[in-house]
């Protein structure tokens, strides 16, 4: 994965973009390491991912312009589909993921950000959706994570604009969870990883699976697949032993995945 770091540290995997000198800019390989990475933090049943960029200007610049330029449209739709499987293996992961957005995250960079559950930005960086400027329209599922992040009218204001959005009104829109200064960034996203990572792992993921799974039905369902998913926490050592900590007036013992 020469195109991607991967570390992990006290249960949480960190997974970071290594193109710094194009702006970790996605093509082909860099999306291939990306997938290899995401299902590594998989195989690892860590409890929490970050998604970060190298450097100090980009979280992912965009998709490389210079190597889609001469594509054919079968050429074209093979990249957008490679790139839409891996930000579905991102979305897919059991555990929760944390997008820490140091710099740009423009086209790709954006879509990348959307796949993962929670937004972190430094208050430099800038979010968009430009490929409309380039004649073409966003290929790695910008056209439909952002109209279910910011609602459909601030989507198609943001895609058909083309224009680009600073960290505090990506705020605002609720694209973002929280704005950092950049060096208070990745503190606060080991944090909140360390936070989850101290909950109970199979509640976490459950709960995850509810709300991802949920949101694409009708609420009768919904609620329908909640009930299930919190019925079989109580199959759990985990359950166990955190109500049993609440009822005794203790701190739970660390959860153990069980």
């Amino acid at each position: 994965m020469t195109n991607v770091l991967y570390e992990v540290a006290d249960q949480v995997a960190t997974i970071t973009i290594n193109r710094p000198e194009a702006l970790n800019a996605l093509n082909g390989d860099v999306l291939k390491d990306l997938g290899s990475a995401v299902a590594q933090a998989a195989a690892d049943r860590v409890r929490a991912v970050l998604v970060t960029g190298a450097g100090e200007k980009a979280f992912v610049a965009g998709a490389d312009i210079a190597a889609m330029a001469t594509m054919t449209p079968r050429e074209a739709q093979a990249f957008s589909e490679l790139g839409n499987t891996v930000f579905r293996q991102v979305e897919r992961l059991p555990m929760p993921t944390i997008a820490v957005v140091n710099g740009f995250a423009l086209g790709g960079g954006c879509e990348l950000a959307l796949s993962c559950d929670v937004r972190l930005a430094s208050v430099k960086a800038v979010f968009g959706q430009p490929e409309v400027g380039l004649g073409i329209t966003p290929g790695f599922g910008g056209t439909q994570r952002l109209a279910r992040t910011v609602g459909i009218g601030l989507a198609k204001e943001i895609i058909f604009s083309g224009r680009n959005i600073d960290a505090t009104r990506a705020l605002a829109i609720g694209l973002v969870n929280s704005v950092y200064e950049p060096a208070e960034l990745m503190p606060a996203a080991l944090k909140m990883a360390a936070g989850i990572a101290a909950k109970a792992p199979v509640a976490v993921r459950a709960a995850k699976a509810a709300i991802n799974l949920g949101i694409q039905t009708d609420i009768d369902s919904g609620i329908a697949l909640e009930a299930a998913y919190f019925a079989t926490c109580f199959a759990t050592e985990d359950q166990t032993e955190g109500m049993t900590a609440f009822v005794e007036k203790r701190k739970p013992a660390p959860f153990q995945d069980k």
